[in-house]
């Protein structure tokens, strides 16, 4: 594949500040400007000012010059304009309203996670001490950026861009509502789902087990009840036929960010948090109006 990751992702809010702190209790390392570095990504978070909270930029790692030529190409035949420098491809995509970056990158390199040992029925993997994640005692924090999701007031149209245009590849869909949308070899980097107006709806962060997910979202809610999503510590979900994410949302649409396990655990299982200072009266008003029905993909 000759798109293969993630490389970062430029998110506007209101509050640089109060976003940046929040980022950083999260478990990602502050770096200078406001950017934000994961254990194995390298900087893949930089937050600027906007008037509401917003993906301004989204970027995607690439192997060589000629996968830069071949998505100049593809945008153009759809009749997007493109930006085309020797470092990159930039265009944006009208029904997000965010600019995608296609650049020379390198591939990850991440270092396996021991899978944990787990009691199952007929296995007994752990007898006689505590599960590993009760004994851990170092902070979490995060190896990459998994996923985003984004409302677009023409779907389908998005959908075209970002599979015909820019080359990811479709996993699953809702028919008439979303596509989850893969440029790396997890279940989806992109997710884009209709709606009235463009907004990010969240950001999903990877760690290394479902034990990290819980500890994680445990560390931010002793420090701050009231920002968690729906004054909870997370939310669950099972595993569908496909594999995919089947979120039970709280009282509110998940917001930024989420943590996700990693592929070796069950799917899906994340905490969702609100980031202070993400979010206007204005934009709480048109999150509430505006709602997207809860995506269970099939």
């Amino acid at each position: 594949m000759a798109l293969h990751r993630l490389t970062q992702i430029v998110m506007g809010v209101p509050n640089v500040e109060q976003t940046a702190a929040y980022y950083a209790e999260f478990g990602l390392t502050p770096g200078e400007d406001h950017t934000f570095s994961t254990a194995d990504g390298g900087e893949q978070l930089r937050i600027v000012p906007a008037g509401h909270r917003r993906l301004v930029q989204l970027g995607v790692g690439a192997d060589d010059p000629d996968d830069l030529d071949r998505v100049a190409a593809s945008l153009s035949t759809l009749g997007v304009p493109v930006q085309r420098t020797a470092a990159g491809v930039r265009a944006v995509d009208p029904g997000t309203e965010v600019a995608v970056q296609v650049e020379i990158a390198g591939r990850y390199q991440q270092d396996p996670t021991p899978t944990p040992g787990y009691n199952s029925p007929g296995i007994t993997a752990r007898a006689g001490h505590r599960a590993p994640g009760i004994l851990r005692e170092q902070p979490v924090r995060p190896r990459k950026l998994g996923h985003v999701v984004l409302g677009s007031s023409d779907q389908q149209a998005s959908q075209e861009f970002f599979q015909r245009g820019l080359g990811f590849k479709v996993s699953d869909t809702v028919p008439g509502l979303a596509a989850f949308m893969r440029c790396s070899t997890d279940h989806h980097n992109v997710l884009v789902q209709q709606a009235p107006i463009p907004y990010l709806h969240h950001t999903s962060w990877q760690v290394d087990d479902v034990d990290d997910v819980g500890r994680g979202a445990s560390a931010m809610l002793a420090a701050d009840p009231a920002r968690m999503s729906g004054g909870s510590a997370g939310t669950t979900s099972g595993r569908t036929s496909s594999g995919t994410c089947g979120t039970r949302r709280a009282t509110s649409p998940s917001t930024t960010p989420t943590w996700t396990a990693s592929s070796t655990t069950p799917c899906g299982s994340r905490a969702c948090g609100r980031a202070p200072g993400a979010f206007t009266a204005g934009d709480r008003r048109r999150r509430r109006r505006f709602s997207p029905r809860r995506i269970s993909p099939p």
